[in-house]
């Protein structure tokens, strides 16, 4: 029988899935199929509407070995397994003559765990277990959530948090769940023949295609410990959030609240002795962390060193212990002595990471400002360490073994992949070397036409904004591009104190149209509301960026505050910068700039989401006009019209609003 050619393999699964075929998806296609061919890798950047997922599903479904699908939010891994992965499975079943199998595949804490829901949670105050069904009021709101937790857990197939609907709050979950050092292990679970997690890992081993997310493949990749099968092919799709996430799971965390809870767990199931050394260390470490002034630490302080290696030292004197004593008085004292483990081995492992201090790790103090912005607490202290860079990482663990293709609307910054590259520890595109990896950059483009369907607006005459300073010119700016818009106003601040004065000046300014604000409901909520209401506003921060997909007449101008590179105190993303500008390289351009280029791709990338769509991106920061860097960042951009002509910006607004009210009528 002949091979099935790959074109009609698309064309199979497009008509499957009811979309349409585009020339950008044809070309991705047939670039993914050739890397897995000859064991390649590829970084390629599909804009909005090119139909990516099924760009690369089709040639890897098509080649039959396993494949790993690795996506950064939760919204992508439903629509690949919920939507996209069956129905291309049923298209292309009468072609290969075989029907693939998927799974999804979550780290443990995302499914309910029935040892906990069963036999309770190991209390830290007193001994064994408590039942927090019992413990909470019915009628409070933790209470309720757990009573549907336990109705829901009779009905559900998988256990995983994210079926749930409507959601707990993360305090319930913690109830039902375990982390992975928690888990007493299938074999000594009185439930392991039942357990959700197990079986999520059963189904993925037997599938073709395995869906998970960033984090669990960074954990697969740093700790050794296979968690993901075994797999010939990895698409990293959303894959310009890489290397943010796996920084996360690298990074470790101290506080003394997190350092008292492994002391109170340990202390029942230890002597005297050695509970009283761990307890003598946590409040050495306290007493520093009162002190700790937030900020990078290039030099570990003398006290700091010194509570450190006590803390280290009674830790592994606690571990030794609990290894070897045993207290049958303790109810159910194999998941009490598991939770207890697990939280000293975290306050081992981070205090001797910090005491070894190697030279490719970052310290510093963060502190954490209660809501309101009132007064810092001492408890709000918390010591972290993160690697400087994941790119060494990254080549080792990633693109040895098997073939790579990285997907995303946002990889090509400044007019190339190689920044991109360097951060996933590849060399510049082209480069041949024994231990390099082979890769290749392919921008598909986009369906869209730019030029035709949005502008590039820089307001060029406002002053340059500084630290904390005053923006009025910028507000009133604000006030007047809203107002020819009529609304329709996506808000993406640099962050969130920006955001929250721009809301409560508005509100007054322009009350006919109504403004939400990120955190006074869940960003779901906020978007639905959002999309209903063409005269809606939405601002915030971060994940606005990049969460919003909102087509049509609702979402007509996209309002950046200022051009958003990482805060100059931002311990991490200063470090990186120094350490490019040791080595000889430009730390702005690579770190700086390259960050404010992702996010703004990304933000830019709201306005246009289809076809029909028609707007504004507004950025108020002239340096985008007039810095010597702003035509890195602007050729990172979609290809929007570009002007600096406050008049001709307003009139077009005023007619794109206008041609939205007339076509709704």
């Amino acid at each position: 029988m002949t091979k099935p050619s790959l074109p009609d393999l698309l064309h199979a699964a497009v008509a499957a899935v009811g979309g349409t075929e585009r020339p950008g998806q044809v070309t991705m296609a047939e670039a993914v199929a050739e890397a897995i061919d000859d064991s390649s890798h590829l970084l390629v950047q599909a804009g909005t509407g090119t139909g990516k997922s099924l760009g690369y599903l089709v040639p890897a479904l098509a080649q039959g070995e396993r494949v790993v699908v690795a996506t950064a939010t939760l919204a992508l891994q439903r629509q690949l397994v919920e939507r996209d992965l069956p129905r291309t499975v049923d298209a292309l079943h009468p072609q290969l003559r075989r029907r693939a199998q998927f799974a999804m595949l979550k780290g443990r804490s995302n499914y309910l765990c029935l040892h906990r829901l069963h036999e309770g949670v190991p209390q830290d105050e007193e001994e064994g277990l408590f039942d927090p069904f019992e413990a909470a009021a019915p009628t409070s709101k933790l209470g309720q959530d757990l009573i549907r937790l336990r109705d829901w857990s009779d009905e559900t197939e998988t256990g995983d948090r994210d079926d749930l609907t409507p959601g707990v709050s993360d305090r319930a979950w913690s109830q039902v769940s375990v982390s992975s050092r928690e888990c007493l292990g299938a074999s000594k679970c009185a439930y392991g023949a039942e357990c959700f997690a197990e079986a999520a890992r059963e189904r993925a081993k037997l599938a073709d295609v395995v869906v998970t997310n960033h984090a669990l493949l960074a954990i697969d990749a740093i700790e050794g410990a296979p968690v993901l099968p075994q797999h010939e092919v990895l698409i990293v799709d959303e894959a310009h959030e890489l290397v943010s996430r796996v920084t996360g799971v690298a990074t470790g965390e101290l506080t003394p609240g997190q350092v008292n809870r492994a002391v109170r767990r340990a202390a029942k199931l230890v002597d005297e002795k050695v509970a009283d050394q761990l307890q003598t260390a946590a409040e050495g470490f306290e007493r520093v962390m009162e002190l700790a002034l937030p900020g990078r630490l290039e030099e570990i302080p003398e006290d700091l060193a010194y509570a450190l290696m006590a803390l280290r030292d009674a830790a592994r004197a606690v571990i030794t212990a609990l290894g070897s004593t045993r207290d049958r008085s303790v109810q159910d004292e194999d998941a009490v002595r598991k939770q207890a483990m697990a939280s000293v081995e975290t306050v081992h492992g981070v205090a001797e990471r910090i005491t070894q201090g190697s030279e490719y790790d970052v310290v510093w103090y963060e502190r954490h400002e209660p809501r309101g912005g009132a007064a810092y607490r001492p408890s709000g202290a918390s010591l972290r360490v993160a690697p400087l860079t994941v790119s060494g990482l990254l080549r080792e663990k990633l693109f040895t073994e098997r073939s790579v293709v990285l997907a995303s609307a946002t990889l090509k910054l400044g007019g190339d992949f190689n920044g991109v590259g360097a951060s996933l520890g590849l060399a510049p595109e082209g480069t041949t070397g024994d231990d390099l990896p082979v890769w290749k950059g392919l921008d598909v483009g986009s369906p869209f036409d730019y030029p035709k369907q949005g502008i590039l607006y820089v307001a060029k005459h406002l002053s340059r904004p500084a630290r904390d300073g005053d923006r009025g010119d910028m507000l009133d700016e604000l006030t007047e591009l809203m107002q020819a818009a009529g609304g329709r106003t996506l808000g993406l601040f640099s962050s969130m104190r920006a955001a929250q004065q721009a809301a409560e000046e508005l509100r007054t300014r322009v009350p006919e149209l109504p403004i939400l604000l990120q955190g006074e409901d869940t960003l779901g909520e906020l978007i639905k509301n959002f999309a209903a209401d063409p005269q809606t506003c939405l601002f915030g921060t971060l994940s606005l960026w990049q969460g919003v997909d909102v087509p049509g007449p609702s979402c007509q101008l996209v309002v950046m505050d200022k051009i958003p590179f990482p805060r100059p105190d931002d311990p991490l993303m200063s470090a990186r910068q120094k350490a490019v500008e040791e080595a000889g390289g430009n730390g702005f351009m690579a770190v700086a700039a390259t960050h404010a280029a992702l996010l703004m791709a990304q933000g830019a990338g709201r306005l246009v989401r289809a076809t029909g769509d028609r707007g504004v991106v507004a950025v108020l920061d002239p340096r985008l006009a007039t810095a010597r860097y702003g035509s890195y960042l602007k050729a990172s951009l979609p290809d929007f019209w570009y002007t600096t002509d406050r008049n001709q910006v307003r009139k077009s607004l005023a007619a794109i609003d206008a041609a939205s009210k007339a076509a709704s009528v």
